[in-house]
């Protein structure tokens, strides 16, 4: 059976192979990756499987990479130019790409991941075979859109500033390109005639786009990093405080600076750790100053930010990490006291499942399919999106209960011990490509 994935990224693998930088995101890509290509050793059954399947690998790369077939361990990847900084713009010109890769593979079976960029539908529609299209739901870019400005005072909402302006790039102007985006996304999931995905949240959001479609329930493989090491409350700092993104409304940052007051008055030394890339600039003196004046790259979400931090009196309380490894990732969970996922919507995030399964206490938002990933008073704590007060009532009921903060956090990792189980997860899938035959 030839299979040919349609990835957002360039896979670690080829990239290290090739000497070229690459994103630590979408890791359970690499996961199931070196499970089809043997990478791990997982039984002979596991290995016989794999066997039969021939792997090909699209995915955007620099124009030296893009145009012919490239063979690495008996994998054919094939590099084609996307300009991924504007994922709203269909490019036509991509069919005829598609068309030559899949004339030159000759698959049995396209398997698309992710819907949010052009490029899925581009390739749906060059494949033109529905039966034989498998798309994995990630997000959902019509849902995203609904809920984007995430209870943003409408001031915010309106207000452009200097970079948004340049870029072309202001609060709304980012809602209506979600927008532009789940009319693609609609398109492509019609073109599919299997869909794959984890929570209830996506199941129903899929459906009512394309009730055709058979849907596949298959769950994640995470990181490797994250299969090993255990959450000690004895080694974290006392009540501090991760969240694993913050550069967009829809991940809650504003709800958690909104929660801090509250948090602080019981507990004055609570502190809150930021991953990822900063709207906010330096805070914490963990990350690279800007080269330019705040008011040339600053967002109107991260002022806000700003004068939420100043106005809670928050500068001594709030670290800005930045971009981080898995590894740093993994030792941030790890040294952090509760993880928090308070964004407005979620399907399932792979932050969440991280946390999970190192064994962390975690308060996160009741919203898309947080809820068929965590039970709430047993895994942990979930609140209604939005509510800043009852965020902060979750944190604060770990802070002050360590017993009750690393049985939720066991009983998480034995969840997710199931749910991201790469061998299950590795075998579901090979279930759906014979199913598909």
């Amino acid at each position: 059976m030839r299979v040919l994935w349609l990835c957002n990224i360039m896979l670690p693998a080829f990239a290290e192979a090739n000497g070229l930088p690459y994103s630590s995101r979408e890791g359970w890509l690499s996961g199931l990756f070196e499970r089809l290509t043997g990478g791990r050793e997982s039984g002979e059954e596991r290995t016989a499987q794999a066997e039969r399947i021939e792997l090909g690998v699209c995915f955007p790369a620099p124009p030296v990479f893009c145009g012919g077939k490239r063979e690495l361990d008996g994998v054919s990847f094939f590099g084609f130019e996307e300009d991924l900084d504007t994922p709203e713009v269909y490019k036509p010109e991509l069919e005829e790409v598609f068309a030559g890769i899949l004339a030159d593979f000759s698959p049995d079976i396209v398997h698309i991941f992710g819907t949010e960029f052009p490029h899925a539908l581009a390739m749906a529609r060059s494949f033109g075979d529905p039966d034989h299209t498998l798309i994995g739901v990630q997000g959902l870019c019509g849902r995203i859109a609904d809920v984007y400005m995430a209870d943003l005072p409408h001031r915010v909402q309106r207000e452009v500033t200097f970079r948004d302006w340049y870029r072309k790039d202001s609060l709304r102007q980012q809602q209506e390109k979600y927008r532009l985006r789940a009319q693609m996304e609609e398109e492509t999931l019609r073109l599919a005639g299997h869909i794959t995905g984890r929570t209830r949240f996506d199941r129903e959001a899929s459906g009512e786009i394309n009730p055709g479609a058979l849907y596949h329930p298959m769950n994640e493989t995470l990181r490797a990093p994250f299969y090993e090491g255990h959450w000690d409350p004895d080694a974290v700092q006392p009540h501090s405080i991760f969240l694993s993104q913050g550069d967009y409304p829809l991940k809650g940052f504003h709800y958690m600076l909104q929660a801090m007051p509250a948090i602080l008055r019981r507990f004055p030394d609570a502190h809150l750790y930021v991953a990822g890339n900063s709207i906010i600039g330096n805070y914490g003196g963990r990350i690279p100053r800007k080269k330019y004046p705040t008011p040339l790259w600053i967002t109107a979400d991260g002022r806000y930010l700003r004068s939420l931090i100043r106005k809670y009196h928050l500068r001594s309380h709030v670290t800005m990490l930045g971009k981080l490894s898995a590894q740093e990732m993994k030792e941030q969970y790890l040294r952090s006291h509760v993880f928090v996922c308070p964004s407005i919507i979620e399907n399932s995030p792979n932050s969440l499942g991280e946390a999970m399964l190192l064994g962390m206490p975690v308060v996160a938002s009741k919203v898309g399919g947080i809820p068929d990933l965590l039970e709430d008073g047993e895994e942990g704590i979930l609140f209604p999106g939005g509510r800043a007060d009852e965020l902060a009532l979750g944190i604060e009921t770990f802070f002050y209960d360590g017993k009750l903060a690393a049985l939720f956090g066991e009983n998480a990792r034995r969840r997710a011990r199931i749910t991201h189980n790469p061998d299950t997860n590795f075998m579901r899938l090979l279930e759906i490509y014979r199913s598909m035959r």
